[in-house]
Formats: structure tokens, sequence, C-alpha cells
């Protein structure tokens, strides 16, 4: 395969010629490629030097498979190019999410709609794959009504600007702000812009792109997004109604059953799921499994990924592989 990695030397880029290499994709070419300003710039993958080369230069090479993780506004002018030259791309930001002639994919949920005619899939906000991957068997169990979601997500998930300022307040540095206000000992509830409905726009992202993956608009999922000042990972306290009760014992097992899932659900020996646990793996962790007592049908669940990999590098790559492994591409 000959892959180009748009936004190489972003910090999603890094992390997916990390997971490429960890995973040992079929690469017998890579093209990293960035903005204007990194051009000529040398990488590593895989123990060799690469340069850096321009978006133009990549459409021309026709590459089989383009990952995007370069930001919205590039995505929308280059995802078009690269499939007319006929490269499938895997695009990271939203640009397409929602665009009903484009697939919103996470591989363990709903890979199995692509086909070879879909030249730009979209991967799914980073807050949306953890959630619906552990939604997903319960909700084929037992049907979901509502969802209420409360995310505590890392500066990570902003960018490099912002793991620096956490960085800085830390040691007492002043220094650029990612954020309005200093993150340091702080939780802002406030990821991304705010929108006129007073949401902002993770907030909606959370509320809209579980429905397109499940193809399933029957329930309702509303949403309250913090950052807080954790370096990796992002954490989510999920509230999901049933129409049907269910047995916590087997919603145990519906979700230790489940690939990319991994149960820790033990007070007894506080056993839960963290960031710091989370950090630098692909499985999705959900604990703190326990019913709702003011409500019927309900559970309470805590799920935790790092937003990185399976949050965004991972599954690229994951939807990559399945398009080599299905003949796709």
């Amino acid at each position: 395969m000959r892959v180009a990695v748009v936004g190489a030397t972003g910090m999603v880029g890094e992390v997916m010629l990390q997971v490429l290499a960890e995973r040992n994709f079929p690469v017998t070419e890579l093209f990293p490629v960035a903005s204007e300003r990194s051009i000529g710039k040398e990488i590593e993958f895989n123990g060799k030097p690469y340069k850096v080369i321009g978006l133009e230069e990549a459409v021309s090479l026709k590459p089989d498979i383009a990952i995007f993780s370069a930001g919205g506004g590039t995505s929308l002018d280059w995802a078009p190019k690269f499939a007319e030259a006929g490269t499938t791309v895997v695009d990271n930001s939203s640009a397409w999410r929602m665009d009903p002639t484009k697939k919103l994919v996470v591989p363990e949920i709903n890979a199995s709609e692509l086909t070879k005619e879909d030249k730009i899939i979209a991967n799914p906000n980073c807050s949306t794959i953890q959630m619906v991957l552990a939604l997903a068997p319960l909700h084929k169990a037992y049907k979901m009504k509502r969802v209420i979601v409360s995310t505590y997500q890392s500066v990570s998930g902003t960018g490099v600007k912002a793991v620096q300022q956490l960085a800085n307040e830390e040691q007492g540095i002043k220094s650029d702000m990612a954020y309005p206000y200093p993150i340091y000992r702080n939780a802002l509830p406030h990821c991304d812009v705010f929108l006129e409905n007073g949401y902002t726009k993770e907030e909606m992202k959370l509320a809209n792109e579980p429905k397109k993956i499940l193809s399933d608009d029957s329930f309702s999922v509303t949403a309250t997004a913090v950052r807080i000042p954790t370096a990796g990972g992002h954490s989510e306290s999920v509230n999901v109604e049933f129409e049907n009760d269910f047995d916590l014992t087997e919603v145990r097992k519906l979700l230790s059953e489940t690939p990319g899932v991994i149960v820790q659900d033990n007070p007894d020996t506080n056993t839960y799921p963290m960031p710091i646990y989370a950090h630098q793996k692909d499985e999705v962790f959900v604990g703190r499994l326990r019913r709702d007592e003011t409500n019927p049908n309900t559970l309470n669940m805590w799920i935790v990924a790092d937003n990185l990999r399976k949050g965004a590098a991972t599954n690229a790559v994951q939807i990559a592989e399945y398009l080599v492994a299905n003949e796709l591409v």
C-alpha cells in the first residue's frame, strides 16, 4: 500500500505514524504530508527518514490511501482532489462526518457498510468513538431511549498549544493561551466553540454522530463537554435509559465480549477506568456499572479511552486495515 499521512507533523499525525508502524500496516511507500512551512522537514517511520512533502505533490503521486488529520478546511479542499485521483481518504476532521453521502465509521460497529465506491470515509469525533463502542452492544440488547453524557476531556484533544499551556502553568510560566482561562487546577465547561443553541460543537457532535454510526435516530443524546487538566485520555460519565430492562451481570458479560472494550469494574478493589490506565492503549475501558436508582431501565457507566489513539489515529488505521483486508482499495 502506498500511504499518505496528511498532517504528519501534527500531534495526531505523529500518533498515526506510530500506530501504522506498531500494527505492521502494509506500507510499501510512505508520503508524509504537511503544510508549506513543514515541507522538506524529515520525519522517521520504521527506522527510516522521510522528507515531508506538500499536498499538491502528494495528490500527483496518487497514493492508495490518504489518512488525513489536518483540520476541516484542509479536508474540505483536498480530500475531493485525492478522491478524484483514485485515492481512498480516511478523514479525521469533522468536515465530512455529517455529510449524508459519506460513511461515518467505527470499524467494530459498521465497517461492513464500506464499499469500493466510498472514496472519502469519515472518522468520528474522539469522544463519540469511545462512547458508541461501549453503547453499541447494549443498544442491540436493550434498545436505548436517551443518553446523558458529561465528558472530562484531556488538553491533548485541543492540540500541542494546549498541552504546552498546561505544562507552562504547572511550572508557573506565563505563555500563549490555547484557552480563554487557565487550565491548571481548573475545569472549563467549554470544548470547541459555542453555537446559537448554547451548546458547543463538541457537545453537538456527541448528540448527532452516534445516530449516524448506529443507523438509528430512535434515541436521543444530550451532552456537556468539559476540558480538564489531564495530559492525555478522555473520560465520560454516561447515563443511558433503555426501553427494556437489563441485568447487570449480563451487561458486564456483553461488554467483556465486545471487541475493543475492557471492563474494569470492581468497587471492592477500587478497580475502575482512569486516563493513566488508558494511556497509549487502543482499547476503550468501561466501569462504575450500576443502576440509576431514580429511573427505571437506566444504567450509569464510566468510559475512558486514549483520545489520540482509539479516539483518532487507531480508529483511522483500523478503517484502512479493513479496506485492505477486504480489497476495497
